[in-house]
This record gives C-alpha cells, structure tokens and sequence, in this order.
C-alpha cells in the first residue's frame, strides 16, 4: 500500500527514512545551481517547488494516516541537512512547512486532508502579537498580523496562533488552568500578504507578514498545538512537540550550510595559491589546522544533536512521553550546533581571502545565510541559560525547550 506522496506504508520506518535521505541528496545540485536565482527572487522558484514537491520533502513530518511519511525524526533532521547542502532557504522553508503539518495530528483526518492532501499543499505561520479570536456561533472571528511567515509565498494555507476569547471577550481559560491559546487555519488568499522581506541572509524564505481582520474561522479548522485531550494520531512522532523538530531541524540547516561552505573551501585550498605566493592554500599550516580542527567540531555538534534526537526517540517509543530532560538535551545540541556552524563558517570564510567576497561564489551567500539562522529564536544564547538553570535543578521556562 502506498501513500499519498509515494511511501510504502508496509515498508519499515528506517527504510522510508533512508529512501527520503537520499531522494532529498539527490536534489542538492539542483538546489546549488538554483541559490543565485533563489536569493534573488527572495522566493524558492517553480522549479525548485515542483523538485521538492515530487520528492515529498513537504510531507515528512506529515501523519501516514493523511497522506504523509511520518518519519523518526532522525531520518527528518537528515533530509534538512542534505537541502540545506543544496540551499538554505529551502531548507528552512522545508523544515518550518514540516512543523507546521504536525498540527495535523491534532485535526480530524478528514480536515487534515483537505489541508495537505494534495503534494503542493504547504501550511505557513508566524508570530502574531496582539492577535485574538473571539468566539462566535459555529467558530471564531480572528483577526490580526503574523510575521516572519516563512514560506507563505509558496503556501497554500496560513495558521493563526492567538488567545482565544469568548464572545464578550474575556479570555478562555483550559481545565489546566493555562490561557486558551488555539491555531486557526485558513486558505492563503483569504489574508492580505505583505511584502517585507529585505533581509541580508535567508533572503529565499520569503517570511513576509499576513494579516486578517474578524474572519471566521469555523470549529472544524482551529485546534490547540500539544494539547492531549485533542491530539488524534498517536504515533510516537505526536509526542514530540513542533518545538524539538524545529530546534533540530533549524540546526540541521546550519549544519548543512556549515558543511557545504567547509567543502567549498577544502576544494578551493587545494588549487588556489595565496597572493605573492607560489604555494597552494593546502600548504599552509594555519589552513590545515582550521580545516582539521573545523571538521571535528562540525562532525562532534552533528554527533551531538544525533545522539540527543536518537536518545529522546528511543525513549518516546517506549514511554509514550517526551521527558523534559529529552528537551533539554535536544535544545541544547540545536542551539550548540548552530553556534559551531556560525564559527565555522566564519572561520572558513576569512581563510578563503578576496575569493570568498565575490558574488558569483558561494562563500559570501553561505556566511549570509547561517548568520541569519543564529540570528533566529533557535540560536539564541539564552538557551544556554535555561539549559544550565535546568541542571542546577531549576524550572526553566518551558514555553522555548
């Protein structure tokens, strides 16, 4: 039996995961001759969509119950990594399209389908600060602006995150006492999309901001993110939150722009001589070192969220619950990871000299690029922070891990 975008369902999970590795390997030249076009158009092309759609690089994180291979998300971290090799705003579209789909899991099936049945439907969402949806018969009435909605130019549908509220507008309360905040889902043509995107890195993501005002949402297409009285697919992938797949996924980016900006380079050292110079950069000892020692450090960080991602998924399928310790340790190996690509990349970038500030190479594009992910929520240093707090035996806030 096959699913909706081409996986075998009888198929055993480490086998999907490698077939979808390797089908998104195969897209990285495409990806690589495609990055100029892409960082241009501050949009992931037609071309470059209908490749990944084919290869259903927007449906891993995706129930197989709707149409989706429901990958480890060893194997999906992996996928992100290899796109990100090719380029980094599809891989970042890729990655927050995915955690978007595991809302999925917490519709009807059949609401579900209608959102990502078909292999070019993509969800989009953003921040929305000082949104609201007020309670209306049948639905709700949502209106607002979200930002850095990344991959809405390709999207098919939005989602709304925001308070929810009755219909004298006093807020909604859960019966665990936390504040009613619900997502709504709603065609992309139904909101007014703006154009902000000029931006120095992630320039293909096209995070533009939606805004909408008093539309009605009905029952069937708002849900609550994470809430277990709600979730309806029950495979061990649901009780990971959106948040863990993003931190390892958004890391996965970094990590494959450090590696192809690494690469990049060892090949550039290996013919180029340095100016007033006969001898080739691979001559040189600080290069040597600097490559050494940055492919340990690339190769440790990637072990690391490894490690953190297998760990937590053997544990899940055993227990059912993704433990707090499990969060801790992805977002710390996510953010960690970020950092060493950040100095990779730095790193490698300074010792490629005036090569690396031309625009028809790929050295200054890929600095770009990763310094944007570090900008982002999921580099963010306070991590750290949270992380150490946890292990000298506080409660860190939660809402980030």
């Amino acid at each position: 039996m096959n699913d909706a975008a081409g996986g075998n369902l009888t198929a055993s999970l480490p086998d999907i995961g490698a077939a979808c590795i390797a089908k998104a390997r195969g897209l990285i030249p495409l990806l690589q001759s495609a990055a100029d076009r892409i960082d241009a158009a501050n949009e992931l092309p037609t071309d470059v969509l209908d490749a990944m759609f084919d290869a259903g690089m927007f449906k891993l994180l995706l129930p197989r119950a709707v149409g989706g291979y429901e990958l480890r998300p060893i194997d999906f971290i992996q996928c992100v990594q290899a796109i990100a090799e090719g380029d980094a705003s599809a891989a970042w579209c890729m990655n927050q399209g995915s955690g978007c789909s595991m809302a999925s899991a917490y519709m009807a099936p059949q609401t579900a389908r209608q959102i990502w049945g078909d292999k070019r439907d993509v969800v989009a969402w953003g921040q929305g600060p000082g949104a609201r949806a007020i309670r209306a018969e049948g639905g709700w009435r949502v209106t607002g602006t979200w930002s850095f909605a990344s991959g809405s130019r390709h999207a098919t549908w939005l989602g709304a995150l925001c308070p929810s509220l009755e219909a004298d507008a006093t807020p909604m309360i859960r019966p665990d006492g936390k504040p009613w905040e619900r997502t709504f889902m709603f065609r992309r043509e139904q909101a007014r999309i703006d154009d902000v995107w000029q931006v120095m890195g992630l320039r293909g993501t096209g995070s533009d901001n939606f805004t909408i005002e008093a539309l009605f949402v009905d029952d069937a297409h708002s849900l609550t993110r994470e809430y277990e009285p709600e979730r309806q697919q029950h495979g061990p992938l649901y009780s990971f939150q959106a948040m863990q797949l993003y931190a390892s996924g958004f890391a996965s980016v970094a990590l494959g722009v450090s590696r192809a900006m690494l690469d990049g380079f060892i090949a550039l050292a290996r013919h180029k001589s340095q100016a007033w110079s006969a001898d080739s950069l691979r001559d040189n000892h600080a290069v040597q070192h600097i490559v050494g020692h940055s492919d340990a450090a690339w190769k440790a960080a990637r072990a690391g969220l490894h490690r953190a991602v297998d760990d937590a998924w053997r544990d899940v399928t055993q227990t059912g619950v993704l433990s707090i310790e499990h969060r801790i340790e992805i977002r710390q190996a996510a953010t960690y990871a970020i950092h060493v690509s950040r100095d990779i990349t730095h790193s490698v970038f300074h010792e490629a000299g005036s090569t690396a500030i031309f625009n028809n190479r790929p050295f200054e594009r890929r600095l770009r690029d990763v310094n944007s992910v570090s900008q982002q929520l999921q580099g963010r240093r306070t991590h750290f922070e949270s992380v150490g707090f946890f292990r000298l035996g506080g409660e860190p806030n939660l809402r980030w891990i």
